[in-house]
């Protein structure tokens, strides 16, 4: 009998343990890297950046130097192509980025395979498509910047004391870019790039993404722009090119290459052209870098490299 008591007494905590395992199981398989560092420290800047989830703030995945410095480093936040829900979709790149002195927070889970929920920007007719929800919205970045400026707050946070909230960038590729155009009318916001994207000519309605931009909110720019686009075979230039057109009033930068649409993220090592220029840009408006030969005079860099066509206005 007493054999028997204890067993029965055991069952509560055996299923305990069952649950707790399956829940664990079910974490694991679900696609999304538990809270931690995810992969390798990378970049060629002096400071090798890692991606990392924090339990805290699932829906976004930061990317910081693996030894933070002990200056504050500005804040970068990024808005991923499709706006996919998928924070390590363009890992080499932002890896490349933060490295050189930046905390980035991008859009989306850190997903061990790429999410399939993904929309997209662009359309020739809006007949063809159908409107949908985006994986990730604006306003989660939004909302990063609350969490990072607790983290800065909380003695206990490894990111205590370190951030630069006074100088804060948004970058997008895509309808990420689009999603960067929101966030530049915040008035936290310093810069903004967009990468191969620009507000549709046709209006909102004429792609799939859900979110809505029109031409109308170029004048809630309020800080400097760039436009980096792939050249005319891009689906986004002519979108970019008007916007470009219509901007007078910040000093805004337009650089196309012929890479297409897809940029230089995946086809050169730690992205490319495009995150030299990010690293670039960022570092001379957010961090008071004075000399800046990637942009700035008439024989600038990127003016001189093969295949690059570079427009300014209120830069030099």
């Amino acid at each position: 009998m007493k054999n028997i008591q204890s067993y029965f007494r055991t069952i509560p905590l055996f299923m305990i343990l069952l649950l707790q395992a399956t829940t664990v199981k079910s974490q694991m398989d679900d696609g999304i890297f538990p809270v931690g560092v995810i992969g390798e420290p990378s970049g060629t800047g002096v400071y090798p950046a890692i991606a990392e989830s924090y339990s805290s703030m699932r829906e976004n995945t930061v990317y910081h130097p693996l030894a933070l410095p002990p200056e504050r480093l500005p804040l970068l936040l990024w808005g991923n192509g499709a706006c996919r829900d998928d924070g390590l979709s363009y890992s080499a790149f932002l890896r490349e980025v933060s490295s050189h002195g930046f905390i980035i927070i991008a859009a989306g889970y850190p997903r061990k395979t790429p999410a399939t929920n993904n929309a997209a920007p662009e359309s020739t007719s809006s007949s063809s498509t159908q409107r949908m929800e985006d994986p990730t919205q604006p306003q989660q970045l939004l909302d990063a910047i609350g969490w990072i400026q607790a983290q800065n707050n909380e003695p206990e946070s490894p990111f205590y004391q370190h951030v630069d909230l006074d100088n804060i960038g948004v970058m997008g590729h895509s309808c990420g870019g689009l999603q960067a155009m929101v966030l530049s009318a915040d008035p936290r916001v310093d810069s903004t790039i967009l990468f191969n994207s620009g507000v549709l000519n046709a209006g909102p309605d004429a792609g799939r993404s859900g979110i809505s931009v029109l031409k109308s909110d170029l004048e809630k720019i309020h800080a400097p722009i760039a436009y980096i686009n792939g050249g005319p075979s891009d689906i986004a230039y002519l979108n970019a090119v008007d916007d470009f057109e219509r901007i007078n009033h910040v000093p805004a930068f337009f650089g196309e290459n012929q890479v297409g649409h897809g940029g230089t993220f995946r086809i050169a090592p730690n992205g490319g052209d495009y995150a030299q220029f990010a690293t670039a840009w960022m570092s001379w408006l957010l961090k008071g870098n004075q000399h800046a030969p990637m942009f700035l005079g008439e024989d600038c860099d990127l003016c001189t490299r093969p295949n690059w066509k570079v427009q300014k206005k209120q830069i030099d």
